[in-house]
């Protein structure tokens, strides 16, 4: 079972406000939850949350969704660097290795052998 921290929505239709909870990954948005840490109100700003719940679940394993690991961030709770690897597409992944196949063989086209570099090293004789 895996643990997401994430936002569940409330409020009315124009006037939302979120509550930071700790639940199963499968379970829906508005769904059942284990946990409420805190809660945020994006209209006015207003956050809170209990910071030692939250620092004890990310220490049991909860992954926190971008926008909660945001808030955390805001709150304190996670370091503003500690950020995980953002997950590469397979197109991203071959654009990346792309470009360095492409210096690779630039450099090499443009180093001369190891032959023609010792026979313009050396002076001809005649």
């Amino acid at each position: 079972m895996a643990v997401k921290i994430r936002l569940k929505r409330m409020g009315s239709k124009k006037n939302p406000f979120y509550r930071l909870v700790v639940a199963d990954e499968r379970a829906p948005r508005d769904g059942r939850h284990i946990e409420q840490l805190g809660f945020y109100n994006p209209l006015t700003k207003e956050l809170k949350l209990d910071t030692e719940k939250a620092q004890a679940w990310i220490g049991n394993g909860a992954q926190p969704t971008e926008t909660a690991r945001a808030l955390l961030k805001k709150s304190g709770v996670l370091k503003q660097d500690a950020q995980p690897e953002k997950q590469l597409t397979a197109k991203e992944k071959a654009e990346e290795k792309a470009p360095a196949k492409a210096a690779e063989t630039v450099e090499e086209a443009v180093a001369p052998e190891e032959g023609e570099q010792a026979a313009a090293s050396e002076p001809e004789a005649e």
